[in-house]
């Protein structure tokens, strides 16, 4: 490893404000049972599977529909 490298030279990733956001979120017990069963059925990462779940959502525009009772 060198002790300085020079950056003069370098740019901005162009791909940087498409990059992923991290966030907390509180997602039950099931829920994630559920995206990690899928996992390991799939090979994809849970964390991948619930986002592109979600980007689906998002792009979609789906509407939750709930009644209460």
């Amino acid at each position: 490893m060198r002790k300085e490298y020079d950056f003069s030279e370098s740019r901005r990733n162009p791909y940087a404000k498409s990059l992923k956001k991290q966030i907390t979120i509180r997602i039950d017990g099931p829920t994630i049972a559920y995206f990690k069963e899928l996992s390991e059925d799939t090979g994809i990462p849970y964390h991948s599977l619930i986002n592109i779940y979600l980007r689906d959502c998002a792009q979609s525009r789906k509407k939750l529909q709930m009644e209460w009772q």
